[in-house]
C-alpha cells in the first residue's frame, strides 16, 4: 500500500480515507497479481501495463471507474447495491456500505477481459 500512501494522506475526512483503504487493500489481498500505481493522481491498479480500476474521491462520493464495457456487464448488480452511475463512474456515497462482492466482481472480469490486451485502456 506504500505506493497509494501519499494519496490516502491528502485525504482530509479520516473516515473517507479509511473507506477507500480498506477497498484498496481488499483488492491488493485478493488480486495480488495486480500493480497498484497512481495516474492522474488517482490511484489504481493495473496488470501487464494494462488498465484494471481507478479510483477518485468527491465531498459526496468515493467513485470507482471499471470502463464502460464493466459498468454495462454490471448494470443490475450496480444498482442493486443502490449505487449512482455514470457513463464512466461508479458513485458510491460516503454513506452507503460497501459491496466488496460487488467490486471484486468488477476487477474480476476486467481481468479476464483485458487478458494478453497490450494497451492501457480498451
Amino acid at each position: 500500500m506504500k505506493t497509494f500512501d501519499p494519496f490516502l494522506q491528502s485525504v482530509e475526512d479520516p473516515s473517507h480515507r479509511e473507506r477507500l483503504t480498506m477497498i484498496l487493500q481488499d483488492i491488493k489481498d485478493t488480486f495480488p497479481e495486480l500493480e497498484p500505481v497512481i495516474k492522474w493522481n488517482q490511484p489504481m491498479f493495473v496488470i501487464h501495463g494494462t488498465y484494471i480500476i481507478g479510483f477518485s474521491i468527491a465531498k459526496a462520493h468515493l467513485a470507482l471507474a471499471p470502463e464502460e464495457a464493466c459498468l454495462e456487464k454490471f448494470e443490475s448488480e450496480i444498482n442493486q447495491a443502490g449505487y449512482q452511475t455514470t457513463k464512466q463512474l461508479v458513485k458510491i456515497k460516503w454513506a452507503d456500505s460497501i459491496d466488496l462482492d460487488l467490486i471484486q466482481d468488477m476487477v474480476r472480469f476486467n481481468i479476464e477481459d483485458k487478458q494478453g490486451m497490450t494497451r492501457f485502456w480498451r
